[in-house]
């Protein structure tokens, strides 16, 4: 083998994606000395983001007083691009590794603290301001982050609304020119799915269990999204439900979408991109990736499956050496998976394989590559 690719996305709660690609490549090191191996840490839009984009290019950091998805003070960084673009990963203030299993409440969790980040990039005068929806532990249809900017959300007494549970009770949105001052500049939603707003496959139905909604609560929470959708499509006159991916991250485009100069594109694709993917992938003999879980959702625009495609339109081989392997996850070989192998012993219990992460993708890595060698 003369040449592989490593390019995973982050084993999520145990391991960054810098750190998978760092153990991949250390084993293929040691079964191909005379391989060229190249690692390119990925990020679709969720945790990671901003550590993987300034690890491609010489960008600033910057951290941030904000607030958590329960109004809880913290620190948050962004990422500042040579090119004056701002990159904000969403899950830095709304994200679900901020809050313990048992604070998990999406009828009140809030984007505030992401209008926050997106405050202070304007004030910097950085433009595009480009967000990264993914690991959210919130279903508000970025209420939160527009009120942090200015915007107001009324009921029909005028009072002011904020939380995914009473998505359903505002009549009007209130376009204050702070708004208008703050995000007079193109904002980019970087994506890692492309599922509509509302419906079967929308942001309550498809996420909101993952972030500890009952049925009962998803239903009344997709109820509020499509009210607060009807609300603004009626102002601007735009149809923005169905558009893909505005069920990202709970709905957080659709205000931005509806009042802004603003436009929903893939994450993976704007990484892989700055990566120079594409080019990294001439005479490759293999692209090894992987992530947390492999599952039938990592074929709905996440960072697998549009490597997958770059893969096979380019002939390369591509394994995924992840956290574990659902069989719904099945259908990627369709698309540019050649085989997928999960690093997890069977039966063992999620905060095991957790703690395990390292030394279980190790081994993997190096079962894989030993029966690879000539």
């Amino acid at each position: 083998m003369r040449k592989i690719l490593i390019a995973p996305d982050s084993f999520k709660g145990s391991l960054s994606a810098a750190e998978v690609s760092r153990t991949i490549a250390e084993e293929a090191h040691t079964a191909f000395p005379q391989a060229e191996v190249l690692t390119v840490p990925v990020a679709d839009g969720g945790e990671g983001l901003v550590d993987v984009v300034l690890s491609l290019v010489s960008g600033k950091r910057h951290t941030v007083k904000a607030h958590d998805p329960l109004m809880r003070e913290i620190l948050a960084d962004y990422a500042e691009l040579p090119n004056g673009a701002a990159v904000i990963e969403m899950a830095a203030g709304a994200g679900l590794p901020l809050i313990g299993v048992g604070e998990r409440d999406v009828l009140r969790a809030t984007t505030y603290g992401v209008g926050e980040l997106m405050s202070d990039a304007a004030g910097r005068g950085l433009n595009p301001i480009m967000v990264g929806l993914g690991g959210s532990a919130t279903n508000d249809a970025g209420v939160g982050a527009a009120s942090a900017l200015g915007m107001q959300f009324l009921d029909d007494s005028d009072k002011p609304v904020f939380y995914a549970k009473d998505l359903w009770k505002i009549e009007r949105a209130n376009v204050t020119a702070q708004f208008f001052q703050l995000v007079e500049r193109q904002l980019i939603f970087l994506s890692d799915v492309r599922n509509p707003l509302c419906g079967p496959q929308g942001a309550s139905r498809i996420f909101g269990p993952q972030k500890g909604a009952s049925p009962e609560q998803v239903e009344s929470l997709d109820r509020g999204l499509a009210h607060l959708a009807w609300v603004i499509e009626n102002h601007t006159h735009q149809e923005l439900s169905s558009e893909p991916g505005m069920g990202a991250a709970g709905g957080f485009a659709l205000p931005f979408m509806g009042f802004c100069e603003s436009e929903i594109r893939s994450g993976i694709d704007f990484v892989l991109d700055l990566a120079d993917f594409n080019q990294k992938l001439a005479e490759t003999d293999l692209v090894i990736s992987g992530e947390g879980r492999t599952d039938a959702q990592s074929g709905m625009g996440k960072a697998i499956s549009v490597i997958a495609r770059r893969c096979k339109a380019a002939g390369v081989p591509l394994v995924l050496l992840s956290g574990s392997v659902s069989p719904d996850a099945e259908p990627l070989k369709e698309i540019g998976v050649t085989d997928m192998i999960s690093i997890t012993p069977q039966g063992t219990p999620l905060a095991q394989a957790f703690l395990e992460a390292e030394p279980n993708l190790r081994r993997a890595a190096r079962n894989f590559f030993g029966k690879h060698q000539a």
